[in-house]
């Protein structure tokens, strides 16, 4: 498996850094009520620590909402990962249960306001590349079997067959790429935008090392893809 990031990609955002967690042998059936209880208490403290109306102009979430309307996004229409799994939680529900590697994942997301996006690495083809759409590409929405092409010029994750794993960088995830409880070995992104830096990314990886070998066991291995070193082999 190769991760790279496209040259064009790192010319618009030369301080990106890319945290990429790899897992492999994982135990990912069943749940824990560990992890429930993690994603109580973030939930709540973003209740308590957030509102809907300064959301936007947040330091770590502001960035995302500029990238978006950078590549044509209307950044009030779609919102980033985080931004999206916020604006749920003022809404009054909760962060969905879904499995434990997911789980973990939208536990991070929260308690570091960074996108984290998960996919089953035993799904994809090859390569993974972070890249600008050329509009051509195909994408299945999670939890749907309608396909649609990406918009030329947004940002997407693309596997070696030009199937999009993820649209508007990390705006809705693939149907076919997706986590369950089947899934044995998983590649994890978690997206360094600026003001995050690679050693705040590195931070993170290391809690998303502990967390995912104490609740599903595994092998993880963590490395990091930015203007240094945009191409990494697994």
């Amino acid at each position: 498996m190769i991760f790279r990031i496209f040259p064009t990609i790192l010319k618009k955002y030369p301080k990106l850094n890319i945290g990429v967690v790899i897992v492999r042998g994982a135990d990912n059936t069943g749940s824990d009520e560990k992890i429930y209880h993690l994603l109580e208490e973030i939930e709540e403290f973003v209740k308590l620590n957030f509102t809907p109306t300064e959301l936007a102009k947040h330091p770590l979430i502001s960035p995302w909402r500029t990238a978006y309307q950078e590549f044509g996004s209307k950044p009030s229409s779609y919102h980033s990962s985080v931004e999206a799994m916020m604006r749920r939680i003022f809404k009054g529900q909760k962060v969905p249960r879904i499995n434990k590697l997911v789980d973990v994942c939208n536990y991070i997301n929260l308690k570091h306001l960074v996108s984290v996006g998960c996919y089953d690495l035993d799904k994809l083809e090859t390569t993974v590349s972070l890249k600008h759409a050329e509009g051509t590409e195909h994408f299945t929405p999670m939890g749907t079997n309608k396909k649609e092409k990406s918009n030329k010029g947004e940002v997407i994750y693309e596997d070696n067959i030009r199937r999009v794993i993820c649209r508007r960088w990390n705006w809705r995830d693939a149907e076919q790429t997706k986590i369950t409880e089947t899934t044995k070995n998983a590649i994890i992104f978690i997206d360094g935008l600026p003001p995050i830096t690679k050693e705040k990314v590195e931070e993170i990886q290391e809690e998303m090392k502990d967390l995912i070998t104490a609740y599903c066991g595994g092998k993880v291995s963590l490395d990091i893809a930015n203007k240094e070193l945009s191409l990494l082999e697994f």
